[in-house]
């Protein structure tokens, strides 16, 4: 699966995990010693994240029920609580620097597919 912004035709990341059940949710990134830049942890449903016993910073992007960004951190470091947006559905977690990088941007409209190009059917478009 592959993670693209609809705005600039962009893709985000191409090695996406979906976390929408309760451990997998509960566990995210812990324990990992590190992401590569073209991998996301899309969590669904999901409206705030934190980074306990995580080993390194990352960058999280909040969608509401369209994929839409409604908020964005960068470089959250470990140990932190990360904001709350009230119209958050799931929260995707990118490798740190990856919003810079690619220039997204709070309004912009995200999209999952598979490899060949099908939507996601856990995603809501």
């Amino acid at each position: 699966m592959a993670v693209i912004n609809l705005a600039s035709n962009q893709v985000i990341a191409e090695n996406v995990k979906i976390a929408d059940s309760f451990w997998p949710r509960l566990k995210g990134l812990m324990g990992i010693k590190s992401i590569s830049e073209d991998f996301a942890l899309h969590l669904i449903p999901c409206t705030s994240i934190h980074t306990f016993f995580m080993k390194f910073p990352i960058d999280v992007l909040y969608l509401d029920q369209k994929n839409n960004i409604v908020g964005m951190e960068e470089n959250l470091q470990p140990g932190k609580i990360g904001k709350k947006f009230s119209h958050a559905h799931s929260v995707i977690e990118l490798h740190a620097g990856k919003v810079a990088q690619t220039g997204m941007t709070v309004g912009q409209t995200l999209t999952i597919v598979d490899m060949e190009g099908k939507l996601s059917k856990r995603v809501v478009q």
